[in-house]
């Protein structure tokens, strides 16, 4: 019952009591005055016991009413005990500020947050706990707050009661309704995200890592779709994220042939079976460029142990793979020519009496028949043909090198399109482009013109039904950035020649064989293998370097690098008469009996005595016997026993004044002299012939006999 039930009932009782008094003070009959008093106290009493029933019901009612109450209280006391705890013991710091943001309440969490008492907290502001810096932030927190009625994940750094800057916190905040006194109260949440904020530097730190690395870093899922692209994949390939993020890997970044096809397949089952792979891959960039990636794949896993995705680091080798096959080229060539050069110095032993006895007999016997002299006519050019190919051979090593001259290369390129043109079938059409300033190279004519022809007859021969030959040439400068590409190319100006065919082509297989030395694709009998070969070789010994690209059924095109130079040589005067000497002394030194006594007899028939020798040992014996008569020493370079350059220093010492022409199959005269000196007074390249020999000799004696 409630307490309206109770008044209603006391007032009811009341009024009925009333009633009785009002009538019992009535007058009435005396004759009915005795019974109607009996009838009042009857209902008086019966009136009494009703309300006395009430209250023994409203009583009782009131102590369930009480109990109720008591155990109500309990339950209430508990709820807000248990709050209490939560309140005091959450993990999180939690605190009660009033509208300006003074703290009313603070929970365990919040005290050891910020390291002081819970009684130190009541009271203070909570801005004494925002690091300085950050102050004006919390304002605007507090005035956010106050209009939205809440925030939520905002960061902040608090200050311990120290003063120090001691962790970043993340705050959450609510605004409760005003109470009975119109005031309301704001509800904080401060969480330490110290950790959170470590490990996200971290991640930054790393993020930042793989942006600065040159490597191509990304991550795909087992469907290929790139998940994840750094800024090294971005200077690799040349997309951006937002360009390749969500795109197929595969069909993105791979020329899908049947050779990349089952390498792929391959490196996949690998890196799924293995967790990890790597090795080469021929990829293509935005530009469709084709690269050599070393491509390292390592399988990513998720909580549970299964497969997810693939990151993939890649590095770009194309440079480093470029340099490693001139590199491997070079090696190849100076193995060969080592051997080249054995079997030049055979050959040119073996040519040199030759080419001299041609000569020779028909100014020894000068009745000699018609058909006599052509045949010795005949053995001269045929032994010249040997020298010639003998120089060919050395022409791709650097121990051979002609006599440097100016050479113009508008000259040289017109006069070998003289002569293609008149020698090269009508159905292929030549044609030249040359500048008129194209300018000129130090060099060995005869060779540069055989760079040319070489390659022209290679067009030719690329293309047997027909097509266009193109001679072209034009002024360059190759920077350093180009040279670092290319192995002992040095920065300056160059001259360009280019010879663009439109043959069969060359298959990418070969294109890397095709400088070696005796490789040919043409039939036996119909290429030595050596053209390409001598191309190269004679545009290292310049100084230069040579480019190839073709493309099947499409054409060649040959690019030759050649530094351009300025200036001036005198040009030589070769003599036209035989000349002869006047009795002078000479010493013969050759480990090759012919030579020796072709040389002999070649000097003897011009007046000259001569004195020989098989080695440089015997060669300082008859020289000491001699020394005040010889005038002049013609020594060979490589001898057994005592080779040429020992024994011509042995001489120097012997006298300072000795006259020395070096003789050799192999090196040059500037070589020789820079390996032995200056004591060196002349240099004969074998093969020689009988004019070769008489005008270095008369060139050494007449300017000493003028003396």
């Amino acid at each position: 019952m409630t307490q309206n039930n109770l008044e209603q009932a006391i007032t009811g009782a009341h009024q009925r009591l009333e009633n009785l008094l009002q009538r019992a003070s009535k007058p009435e009959n005396h004759s009915n005055k005795q019974d109607s008093s009996v009838e009042l106290l009857q209902e008086a009493i019966a009136e009494i016991s009703i309300s006395l029933e009430e209250l023994h019901a409203l009583t009782e009612e009131l102590q369930e009413q009480n109990e109720e109450l008591i155990s109500t209280r309990e339950l209430v006391e508990a709820e807000r005990q248990r709050y209490q705890d939560l309140f005091n013991f959450a993990p999180d710091a939690y605190l009660v500020t009033n509208d300006t943001g003074i703290i009313q309440e603070a929970n365990y969490a919040a005290t050891q947050l910020l390291n002081v008492r819970q009684s130190y907290l009541i009271g203070k502001p909570l801005a004494v706990f925002i690091y300085q810096p950050e102050r004006q932030k919390f304002r605007q927190m507090l005035q956010r707050l106050r209009q939205q009625g809440q925030i939520r994940g905002q960061e902040l750094w608090m200050y311990h009661k120290d003063g120090n800057i001691d962790f970043p916190a993340e705050v959450t905040a609510v605004i409760t309704e005003a109470d009975s006194e119109g005031t309301n109260s704001l509800r904080w949440l401060l969480r330490d995200i110290s950790d959170r904020y470590r490990t996200e530097q971290k991640i930054r730190e790393q993020a930042a890592l793989l942006d600065i690395t040159a490597d191509a870093i990304f991550v795909r899922d087992l469907h290929n779709q790139i998940l994840f692209w750094n800024k090294g994949a971005e200077n690799v390939y040349g997309w951006r994220a937002e360009e390749v993020l969500g795109k197929n890997a595969e069909q993105l970044l791979v020329r899908v042939t049947k050779e990349t096809s089952p390498q792929l397949a391959a490196a996949l089952k690998t890196v799924i079976e293995h967790g990890s792979w790597q090795g080469e891959l021929c990829k293509v960039n935005k530009y469709d460029e084709t690269i050599v990636i070393a491509s390292r794949w390592t399988l990513m896993r998720d909580p549970a142990g299964i497969p997810k995705s693939i990151l993939t680091v890649d590095t770009d080798i194309t440079e480093k793979k470029q340099l490693e096959t001139q590199l491997f080229r070079n090696q190849r060539l100076e193995s060969l020519g080592t051997l080249a050069s054995g079997i030049a110095h055979d050959l040119n032993n073996i040519l040199t009496p030759m080419m001299t006895v041609a000569q020779l007999l028909p100014q020894k016997h000068l009745q000699i028949d018609e058909n006599s002299q052509q045949m010795l006519k005949l053995l001269e050019i045929n032994a010249r043909r040997g020298a010639d190919l003998v120089r060919q051979i050395l022409s791709f090593t650097r121990n051979c090198e002609g006599k440097r001259t100016i050479v113009p290369i508008s000259q040289l390129i017109e006069d070998v399109e003289q002569i293609i043109k008149c020698t090269f079938p009508k159905c292929i059409d030549i044609n030249t482009t040359i500048p008129t300033d194209l300018g000129v190279v130090l060099g060995d004519s005869t060779q540069l013109h055989q760079v040319l022809m070489n390659l022209a007859l290679n067009a030719r021969d690329a293309m047997p039904n027909g097509g266009r030959l193109h001679i072209s040439a034009s002024k360059l400068f190759l920077d350093e950035n180009y040279t670092k590409k290319h192995i002992e190319v040095k920065v300056g100006r160059y001259i360009v020649i280019t010879v663009t065919d439109t043959g069969v082509g060359i298959s990418p297989a070969i294109i890397d064989k095709i400088f070696d030395p005796f490789f040919t694709t043409k039939e036996v009998g119909k290429g030595t293998g050596l053209g390409l070969s001598i191309v190269i070789g004679i545009s290292n010994n310049h100084g230069g370097f040579v480019e190839v690209s073709s493309e099947i059924e499409v054409g060649s095109k040959f690019k030759v690098y050649l530094p351009s130079s300025e200036g001036s040589i005198a040009p030589v005067v070769h003599k036209t008469q035989l000349p002869v000497g006047q009795g002078e002394l000479i010493l013969v030194v050759d480990d090759e009996a012919a030579i020796t006594q072709i040389t002999k007899t070649t000097l003897e028939i011009h007046n000259y005595r001569v004195l020989t020798a098989q080695n440089g040992i015997e060669s300082l014996a008859l020289y000491t016997q001699h020394k005040d008569e010889i005038k002049l020493v013609l020594m060979d370079m490589m001898m057994p026993s005592m080779a040429g350059g020992t024994a011509i220093r042995t001489l120097q010492i012997i006298n300072p004044q000795v006259q020395i022409i070096a003789m050799s199959g192999l090196a040059s005269a500037e070589a020789l002299a820079q390996a032995i000196g200056n004591g060196i007074h002349g240099f004969l390249t074998k093969p020689f012939t009988a004019n070769e020999l008489l005008n270095s000799v008369q060139q050494i004696l007449i300017p000493s006999a003028e003396c």
